[in-house]
């Protein structure tokens, strides 16, 4: 009876192993630019009401913050030596 057992988790365990792998969901640092772009986009052209606008605002700030924390600034936005130095 035990081998029986066995046998019945082997071919359990082969059909769950040869099954293909649900993909995981993923989402990437360009998804997220790409909603703070709509968000954006959607906001100019007045497809939020006025009393969302605060939590719309809040979010697309969390979002723009975040976002500037994980992109590297491009390499021409400071010029060598003046990053040190006051604007005058």
């Amino acid at each position: 009876m035990s081998e029986q057992l066995d046998q019945g988790q082997a071919a359990t365990t082969e059909a769950v192993g040869s099954a293909p792998e649900a993909q995981q969901p993923e989402l990437t640092i360009q998804d997220l630019g790409n909603l703070r772009a709509i968000i954006d986009v959607a906001s100019q052209r007045g497809a939020f009401k006025a009393a969302e606008m605060q939590a719309v605002g809040a979010a697309f700030n969390k979002l723009n913050d975040f976002l500037n924390a994980v992109t590297p600034a491009p390499a021409g936005d400071t010029q060598p030596g003046t990053a040190d130095t006051p604007a005058a």
